[in-house]
Order: structure tokens, then sequence, then C-alpha cells
């Protein structure tokens, strides 16, 4: 009889546990896996940041690197040492920096599984993906476009696995909303991927037009001071419309109170909030880049536009708020499409699938073909 296999130590690596949705849908993956079959770990190169209190509540072992909210500067010099002190069986990057770094010196130390991630849009250029995309066992996608972008930087397809984002259906669930504030919410960190400036403009320019629409921007980060003072360069009433909600853990209650949802990224991978907003049943208003395309169907659950569009996008903040009952439609059309297609168990799964046939892989040193591996 074969002796019952350990569980394997998963190491989940972070640059920081800020509010973000990597950060959210990985540690969704940690909170649900198997724990006969995988224990896992976080590892953050900064200090306590927004998510620790998630971890620590579900028993899950987390250290800091870092004693502030930015990596100490030689973090890459100590980073060897501490890898080898936690001795994981698999390491999983999350994030741009611990996918540089995180598998160099997981090759380096030998860690017997060593994974990559390509999530946003611009993630290949940040990873160094045409140099190091070599360095990993395999590197999960979580959409289509971050796939096609990696085989333009000459990544095998063999490596290269495509698991989609999860949501949760029933925390993110429609809400009948009557009222019909106009009230259009964005929830994203304000970082220049997310090319907030647009959406603002956008809104001040369709801000008269609909004098009761008010603009909900849920989020902190580094571009924060700017789009306050771009919001504050229109007339006052316009001005006093664009609402900064700050950072928050669980978004479900802007989505509950949303006529639409808007997203003015300039990069994507497959956006968290998109398919958290269409599970709530809001229309979605978004810029047409990386995996948004594939969730949004164009006048069926939402309207795209291109990045940076000023003009666009504002007419189609305008058509929606004109007309609500086309933006319910859309809404209603959104939750069948996540209901039918994601949900975190389908996620979780297909992680842990691809994590255990790559250990498989590893320990009878067979030598197979990548594409023989099916998450």
């Amino acid at each position: 009889m074969n002796e019952k296999r350990k569980p394997l130590k998963t190491l989940l690596f972070f640059e920081d546990l800020c509010f973000g949705g990597t950060q959210k849908q990985n540690l969704e993956l940690a909170l649900r896996m198997d724990r006969e079959r995988f224990t896992p770990s976080i590892l953050t190169l900064t200090g306590p940041t927004d998510l620790d209190d998630a971890a620590q509540k579900a028993g899950i072992p987390l250290l800091h690197m870092g004693q502030h909210r930015k990596p100490p500067m030689l973090f890459f010099s100590s980073l060897g040492k501490v890898l080898k002190n936690i001795a994981p069986d698999i390491i999983l990057p999350c994030t741009a920096m611990p996918n540089i770094w995180g598998r160099i010196w997981g090759r380096f130390l030998k860690i017997p599984v060593v994974l990559g991630t390509c999530r946003g849009g611009g993630a290949p250029i940040r990873q160094h993906e045409w140099l190091l995309w070599r360095l990993a066992d395999a590197i999960i996608c979580n959409s289509q476009a971050s796939m096609t972008k990696m085989e333009a930087f000459g990544a095998s397809t063999e490596r290269l696995f495509y698991i989609p984002n999860g949501v949760d259906t029933d925390l993110f669930h429609p809400v009948s909303n009557p009222a019909d504030s106009q009230l259009i919410v964005c929830v994203a960190r304000l970082a220049a991927d997310k090319d907030h400036a647009t959406l603002i403009r956008a809104f001040a320019m369709i801000a008269a037009k609909h004098p009761r629409a008010t603009l909900r921007l849920v989020g902190d980060g580094p571009e924060g001071a700017a789009l306050r003072r771009l919001a504050s360069s229109f007339n006052a009433d316009t001005s006093a419309r664009i609402v900064f909600a700050g950072a928050c853990s669980q978004p479900a209650p802007h989505y509950a109170e949303a006529d639409i949802f808007a997203l003015s990224s300039v990069r994507e991978g497959q956006p968290n909030v998109i398919l958290e907003a269409m599970s709530s049943g809001v229309a979605i208003c978004a810029t047409a880049v990386g995996g948004i395309p594939a969730l949004v169907e164009e006048k069926v659950s939402g309207l795209l536009c291109p990045p940076k569009d000023v003009d666009a996008m504002a007419r189609n903040l305008d058509l929606l708020l004109a007309n609500p009952g086309l933006a319910r439609q859309y809404g209603h059309a959104g939750r069948k499409f996540v209901e039918n297609g994601f949900s975190f168990q389908a996620m979780v799964d297909a992680h842990q699938n691809l994590f255990e046939k790559l250990w498989e892989r590893h320990g009878h040193n067979r030598g197979g073909k990548y594409n023989e591996i099916n998450p």
C-alpha cells in the first residue's frame, strides 16, 4: 500500500498584500486550498499591509521581509536566505518583482517546482519574460490575452496554462436598486495602469447633462494626489460629485449601490473587479484592453471603448445613464455569464491539479512534455 504523501509546502510570494485584484485572487487560492494536499504560506517583500488579517485569521503563516509599505532596497540579496529557511516544495510568485527574483532564487536553490504568473497587461515587460520564462516549470496566465503576449516573447506554449480568475457568486449578487441613483463606481487601485484620469475627464464631460450622476472611486495608490487635483480642477458641482472612497477590503456594498461599473485601464489581464461587478448584476463601461473583451460582450453585458479615449468613454457613460433599462439589461446578461463560466472552486481546482502534476513530474523525473499536463 502506498504511504500517504505529506502536504506540499506551497509558498505564495507577493510584493505586498495591499488591496488589489492579484492579491485578493491569490489570497482566495491560499484560503481555499485543500490542507490535506497543500500547506500554503505567504511571503511579502513589504511590511504588514491591508490583507494580512484575512491570512492570519485563516492560520496561514505570513512572513514579511520589510517593515513598511515599500520593499527594502536590497531585498534581493537576502531573499535567498529567506527562501532557503522556508524550503518550499512549490513557489508561486504572484506579482512582478516576486516573479523576477522568486524564479531566479528558486532555480538557484533548486526548489522542486518553480512557477511563474502573468496577470496584468504589462506583466510580460515588467517581469522580463523574454529572458525569464525559461526559469519556470509552468507559467499561469489569467487571460488568453496574456498568453498571446507571452507567446510573442517566445515563451513555449507547452509551459503556458490559462486559469481564469474565480468570483464568489454568493457574495457578489444582484441587489434590487429601484431608486436609479445614477451612481458610477470604479473599484481599482489608483495606479497608472488604471488611468483613472480618463474616467474622471469623461465624467466631467457629461456631468452637466446628468446632474444626479456621481462617480465613486474605490481604492488608493500612488496616483491618488494627482487624481484628486484633477477632480478639483472642474467646477464646484462636478468636483463635488467625484468621490474618493478610499481602499476597501470588501467592495460588494459598492457594487450593490452601482448603476454602472466603469474601468478605464490602459493595461489589464483579467480584472477581478469586472467579474465581481458582472456577478453583482451591474452594467460595464470599460476599455477594450487585455482580457476585458473576453469578459464583456459589446452591447450585451456592457460597452467598450479604446484606452485613453475620453470622448468615447463619455459617450458610453452618457448612453447608459440616459437608458437605465438598458443598463439593467446588460447587468442581467453579465450575471448569467459569470454564473455559467466562473467560480472560485474551479480556479482553485485548476491550480491544485497543475501543482500536483508538476510535483509528480519532478519526483518521477520522467522528462515528459509540459503540454501533457492539463489543469
